[in-house]
């Protein structure tokens, strides 16, 4: 069976701009530069003959095609992304993990987590903060303040009101695997660690 399909640079640089709703910050996680980024797209739309996004001014809006094609590339990718973790499953995908400067790290047990998910390869940049994580320089993060940031999704890490730490991911990302198992890590560490996540926060997408 010969397989019909668009150029994989121009896929990756679609479901980039599209989880992330901006081509710069598409362009950072994929080493090149916005205008790369910008031409693919636009060559991936002449290629289907359909608009994928809307370009405002300061604004990129996925049109109803766009909304429609985007989880199933992105289901596409990730299933690649599985299917090689498979052939090299010890430290195939890495996690790039951000907390901010006043937190104890004893608390997340690091060790113990990479010691039962050998799969994937965690690495620790402290301090770090939501710049790192706009800019892509981690994956999750764990943050001391409000858990409300349009297009992230956050899941409260200490008990309580107010002020606390909380673990925020990208909307686009939140739920691959490795940021779900170290979600999930954090559920299940002992209540003493005052690590027990609240229900997720419901939050919008961002804008670029």
């Amino acid at each position: 069976m010969t397989y019909i399909l668009p150029p994989l640079n121009a896929l990756r640089a679609f479901e980039a701009a599209a989880r992330h709703l901006s081509f710069k910050l598409a362009a950072h996680e994929l080493h090149v530069t916005p205008a790369a980024v910008g031409q693919q797209v636009k060559a991936l739309e002449a290629r289907l003959g359909v608009r994928l996004f809307e370009r405002l001014h300061k604004q990129l809006v996925l049109t109803a095609a766009g909304q429609a094609y985007l989880p199933e590339i992105s289901d596409g990718f990730r299933r690649i992304a599985d299917a090689t973790a498979q052939l090299k499953p010890v430290g195939a995908v890495l996690l790039q993990l951000g907390v901010h400067g006043s937190f104890d790290l004893r608390r997340l047990e690091l060790e113990a987590f990479r010691a039962s998910h050998a799969e994937i390869g965690l690495r620790v940049l402290q301090p770090a903060g939501l710049h790192e994580l706009i800019e892509g320089k981690v994956d999750v993060l764990i943050a001391r303040g409000l858990g409300n940031h349009p297009g992230y999704r956050c899941d409260r890490v200490t008990e309580g009101s107010g002020l606390g730490d909380w673990l925020i991911a990208p909307a686009g990302t939140a739920d691959c695997p490795e940021i779900s198992s170290f979600r999930d890590w954090l559920r299940a560490l002992p209540v003493e660690n005052s690590l027990a996540l609240h229900r997720r926060r419901v939050v919008g997408i961002v804008r670029s």
